[in-house]
């Protein structure tokens, strides 16, 4: 495949660099292609090209994209020339490549491990486009247009409706004793959690929460990285020997006392809080790590129901992409995090490799054994999110340019300051139309939901 490139070099998750080879590019997507029927070696290199070609675009001046990058440009490219199936097939072996390296088995479909939630995705993009907010373009029109609020109204109806068929789900299901709602960072599971318990109080259940955050170990247990960060997105960073005692115990009627972690000063007091459940009453647990088989390993299968919910957004930005759902779980965290917890965006950025990489490692591997998936993205944020980000974002970018050393910080500001610069924000008069149960108001401010 010749086509002109001043890229030399790609970004691996482990941030170590290696060569970038065009080459494997049409390899990848013809293999992908094969899987399917696909003979078209000439079609495969053509694809290759543009998303070469796109990769110049998106990476002037030398600059190194990422694997993921790669990757998804690989899907767009599949996607907007009109092969869905392919792409397709190139996210799965994507997806069973990784675990086969990682020695990780799952449930096998066709040969490949089924992560993806495609009914979920499709309808999303369908009720995007239907209703013109699937392209900053759109989002821009329903801004100017005075009528933001209506799309509001529109996609919390969408995100309720979920909850309503995954109530349902639980309902139907005999032997339930524990609820577990995961995802990623930011992804909305304090609220989605808070919706699902209130429906299936109101069918009769009784519900009784545990907070998984009073499990942390003391916080010199934890590892630090060559910046000195703590991590806290591992499982490992919790007492998961106890958390399962505690579980077992739970679930048997008997009396534990749960621990209390003070996150000030990193220290985790062991015997503080009595708790037990009624032979009636439904443990509920809203983690992080919900989907790890380590957390919950000595809890039967059958007695577990996994909800999962994940930003699937679906919003192209100007050069024909989709915005990533991982871009808008960072933002939403930046807003949280300085509205609520006095924490400095830029360390929120420079944090989120930590994210990234347990998402990968403890998350992703294990959705094949989910009950319930929610679409947590809810089609007019990013306009809002814009406008609490927009003020010190691009200082933020600027900082870590400055730092040549994290890499990721600066692929990752570098591309959201570009995309948001197409997009315009809303003003006071429509972010005051999201309603105060909104899970938008999670990370924004204003709930009327007392978590």
């Amino acid at each position: 495949m010749a086509v002109a490139t001043h890229i030399r070099t790609v970004v691996k998750r482990n941030g170590e660099t290696a060569p970038f080879d065009p080459e494997r590019i049409g390899i990848a997507i013809y293999k992908a292609a094969s899987s399917i029927g696909g003979k078209d070696k000439e079609l495969a290199k053509e694809l290759a090209r543009e998303v070469v070609e796109q990769l110049n675009g998106n990476f002037p001046g030398g600059g190194s994209p990422t694997v993921e990058d790669v990757q998804d440009q690989v899907e767009r490219t599949l996607i907007l020339n009109g092969h869905a199936l392919t792409a397709k097939a190139y996210i799965l072996y994507r997806q069973h490549r990784k675990q086969v390296r990682k020695g990780e088995i799952g449930r096998q479909v066709s040969g490949k491990v089924e992560t993806i939630p495609w009914k979920l995705l499709w309808k999303t993009l369908a009720w995007n486009a239907h209703n013109d907010c699937d392209s900053f373009d759109g989002l821009n029109r329903w801004i100017r247009s005075g009528r933001f609020g209506e799309l509001v109204q529109g996609a919390e109806g969408e995100y309720n409706q979920q909850l309503d068929f995954a109530a349902q789900e639980v309902l139907h299901r005999e032997g339930v004793r524990m609820v577990i709602v995961a995802g990623p960072s930011s992804s909305g599971k304090t609220t989605t959690t808070y919706k699902l318990a209130q429906r299936l109080k109101k069918a009769g259940m009784e519900l009784v929460a545990i907070n998984l955050d009073n499990y942390f170990r003391d916080l010199d247990l934890h590892p630090k990285d060559e910046y000195g960060d703590h991590d806290y997105e591992t499982p490992e960073a919790m007492d998961l020997a106890l958390i399962n005692e505690h579980f077992e115990k739970l679930l048997k009627g008997e009396e534990v006392r749960m621990p209390v972690y003070d996150f000030h000063t990193g220290k985790q007091h062991l015997n503080q809080t009595p708790m037990r459940l009624a032979d009636n009453q439904i443990l509920l647990v809203d983690t992080l790590h919900g989907l790890y088989d380590d957390l919950s390993a000595r809890v039967e299968a059958a007695a577990k129901f996994k909800l999962y919910i994940e930003t699937f957004s679906q919003v192209r930005t100007p050069d024909g992409g989709f915005f990533r759902w991982t871009d808008v779980r960072l933002l939403r965290r930046m807003v949280r995090d300085a509205n609520f917890r006095n924490h400095d965006p830029r360390l929120t950025l420079g944090h989120w490799h930590y994210v990234r990489r347990s998402e990968m490692k403890h998350i992703i591997p294990y959705l094949h054994t989910v009950d319930f998936t929610v679409n947590g993205s809810l089609s007019y944020e990013l306009p809002v999110l814009k406008r609490q980000v927009w003020g010190y974002f691009k200082g933020l970018a600027d900082y870590y340019q400055e730092h040549p050393e994290r890499q990721d910080a600066i692929i990752r500001s570098q591309r959201v300051l570009h995309h948001l610069d197409a997009l315009e924000a809303v003003g006071e008069e429509d972010e005051a139309a999201i309603p105060g149960d909104s899970l938008m108001r999670e990370f924004i401010g204003g709930s009327t939901i007392r978590y």
